[in-house]
């Protein structure tokens, strides 16, 4: 098994984990109940993390996981059926629901 994801938000590991496991990879979970050792423990710690139980699936989740981090350098763009205007985290047109074209 390797790490892959830590955070101290467990909602962000959590939809992290969604994410890649409907890309087919299994993950698992470790500290999920370390939070009451904090204080005890350092912060770091105590983080929720998402680990990969097939090292070969490592990259795969690795390279998603970067793909997910870099939405920020992505544009807003316009629907090509309905001409609307779309944030950039929309794969799917808000007004109309066509797919965004690449």
């Amino acid at each position: 098994m390797k790490l892959i994801y830590t955070h101290e938000n467990r909602f962000i590991v959590s939809n992290v984990q969604n994410i890649v496991q409907n890309a087919g990879i299994n993950v698992t979970l470790k500290n999920e109940y370390v939070a009451g050792g904090a204080g005890d423990l350092s912060p770091f710690d105590t983080w929720l993390e998402l680990w990969v139980t097939d090292d070969k699936d490592y990259e795969k989740a690795s390279e998603i996981i970067r793909s997910i981090n870099n939405t920020d350098n992505m544009h807003d763009w316009f629907c090509s059926q309905c001409h609307e205007k779309n944030s950039a985290s929309f794969e799917i047109c808000w007004q109309c629901q066509h797919e965004r074209e690449s």
